[in-house]
């Protein structure tokens, strides 16, 4: 496990690299990145950037994502994987937003966690992208990177969290999540991570760093 001093040298090379890191997902409004952030679960950002501009020109709020319909959602996103099943969940998300929250997204883990299809990490996404909450969403490049390069040892996302939330300094918390997600994006990649590239290649704990260049 890596110390304080370490963890704390990561993230500053992060924020010089990237000062103020974004999600990649295309929304307009918290209802949007919420719809974004569902049909997202176990999909890419990329393919769902695909489908939601169209969608959003037709139905950006939870009423018109409601007379939309499930049959006219299933249409528009049926090139995403699950797209029944979330179809489903967001026009009975949509629907509680109206009958519970005036059609508004609600800012707290519980009533977001309360709604279909939202889990933890989709809440927490919400919370820290929208309501600059410090909160740290665990997805499969946060785990793989955190565990991977000694910010924690854990077997789940939970664990992982709050391991993360533990270790990491208050000042970087709200974006670390963003700059996790983009680093096991596009460097700490799952099957061939580019070690050569990675600007913590030395301080990674990673026994099998690919420091060649292919």
């Amino acid at each position: 496990m890596l110390n304080s001093d370490k963890v704390n040298e990561i993230f500053s090379r992060f924020a010089a690299h990237q000062v103020d890191p974004k999600i990649e997902l295309i929304y307009k409004s918290p209802y949007t990145l919420l719809v974004a952030v569902i049909l997202s679960a176990q999909a890419t950002d990329k393919k769902v950037n695909e489908v939601v501009p169209a969608l959003f020109k037709i139905a950006d709020t939870p009423h018109k994502m409601i007379e939309l319909g499930e049959d006219g959602l299933k249409k528009m996103v049926s090139s995403i994987g699950l797209y029944n099943t979330k179809a489903k969940n967001i026009i009975a998300m949509s629907k509680l937003l109206v009958e519970k929250y005036n059609g508004e997204v609600p800012d707290s883990l519980e009533s977001l966690e309360s709604l279909p299809g939202v889990g933890r990490k989709s809440a927490n996404v919400m919370l820290n992208t929208v309501f600059g909450h410090p909160t740290i969403a665990v997805d499969t490049h946060v785990f793989r990177v955190s565990n991977r390069i000694g910010l924690c040892k854990s077997s789940n996302p939970h664990q992982t969290e709050e391991a993360l939330l533990k270790i990491i300094p208050t000042k970087w918390r709200k974006p670390a999540h963003h700059w996790l997600v983009l680093h096991g994006r596009y460097v700490c990649k799952a099957k061939k991570p580019e070690c050569n590239k990675c600007i913590i290649s030395d301080i990674c704990q990673y026994d099998a760093k690919r420091l060649e260049v292919d």
